[in-house]
């Protein structure tokens, strides 16, 4: 039963440039869990590249064997690191979690 995981976030900085560096570490971050995470099959991170007034700044995408691989991922220490980061310059998060094939 794979589980994909989904969050989008909306970054609080206003300087374009700003934004934009916040938003590329925060992709090298989460891109660079990937194979560090038991269960893990997939991640991808997007950037924006249209309508930045209305839409969500970055989004992840990841897919787990199942729900203890996503549990797993929530508190594996790199994960943790990058997250850490992320909280401080967000200031909205999405989230959803689904059962692929249901």
């Amino acid at each position: 039963m794979t589980i994909r995981h989904i969050v989008s976030w909306r970054l609080a900085e206003s300087d374009p440039t700003l934004k934009a560096a916040q938003a590329a570490e925060i992709k090298t971050g989460l891109e660079g869990l990937r194979g560090q995470i038991d269960g893990m099959s997939a991640i991808d991170v997007g950037l924006n590249v249209l309508n930045p007034g209305a839409n969500w700044d970055v989004v992840l995408i990841a897919d787990y064997a199942d729900e203890a691989a996503l549990a797993g991922y929530q508190v594996h220490p790199a994960h943790v690191a990058v997250a850490g980061f992320i909280k401080s310059v967000v200031a909205e998060r999405s989230c959803v979690d689904f059962q692929l094939g249901a």
